[in-house]
Formats: structure tokens, sequence, C-alpha cells
């Protein structure tokens, strides 16, 4: 598929063994929205599981629906997931959604980019 897609939610790439997944700013999240992002990192990944770098600053809401999709189906071919938050606002979603929606996979929450690469890279092989 190559190494970069982009959407009209967000820009996915794949480099050193990880998936880095940026949402572009000002981003409501429903359940349509979930769908296409999932399916876009599932089409880059190419039946490959990876540790998941997601960029959460850009989204401005996401609901309940599209929270439940993506703890669920959001959770397809990923090792573990490092959301960058702002803080206090997008950290505050973010742990929320932690929190309630149970992720299937090592989840954490980070306001330092460094932590969550850090996080992710414990699970390369």
């Amino acid at each position: 598929m190559g190494d970069f897609i982009e959407n009209e939610f967000a820009k996915f790439w794949i480099d050193d063994g990880i998936v880095f997944f940026v949402y572009k700013p000002h981003i409501i999240v429903d359940l349509k929205a979930a769908e296409k992002i999932v399916a876009d990192r599932i089409k880059l990944q190419e039946e490959k599981a990876y540790p998941v770098f997601c960029d959460t600053r850009g989204i401005k809401d996401v609901n309940k629906e599209a929270r439940d999709y993506l703890a669920k189906e959001g959770s397809t071919l990923a090792i573990a997931v490092g959301f960058l938050v702002d803080f206090p606002v997008n950290e505050a979603i973010a742990q929320f959604y932690v929190k309630t929606n149970k992720p299937l996979v090592p989840t954490e929450v980070f306001t330092n980019k460094d932590e969550a690469m850090d996080f992710l890279k414990s699970f390369l092989q």
C-alpha cells in the first residue's frame, strides 16, 4: 500500500516499526469518521501488527459511538497505543476514553512525545 496514507481526518505512516497517526486540527470524530480512520490505518499496516503512536491534539470531540468503536475495532493490529495529548483538554478526553472504554491492548496517555515513544518502543521485538 505504501508508507503514507492521508484522509480528511488524519495522516498515517510507519517509521522504525511504529505506526504514526496524527489527527488534523479541529476534528470531530463520530462513528463514520472512526470507521474510516481504522480502515485506513489497517490498510497501511498490510496485515501486520504494530505499536501505534496516536497524536490526538487535533481532536475537538469524540462521540460515544466512536469511542466504543475505537476501543474495540481500533485495537485491530495494534500491539499497544500511546496517545499524545494537550494538557488539560485532550488529556481529560483521552483519560476518560482509556478508563471507561477499556481498550483491548495496552494504552497510555502522554503529554510528552518522548515518553510516548519510550512506551511504544518497549513493545518492539
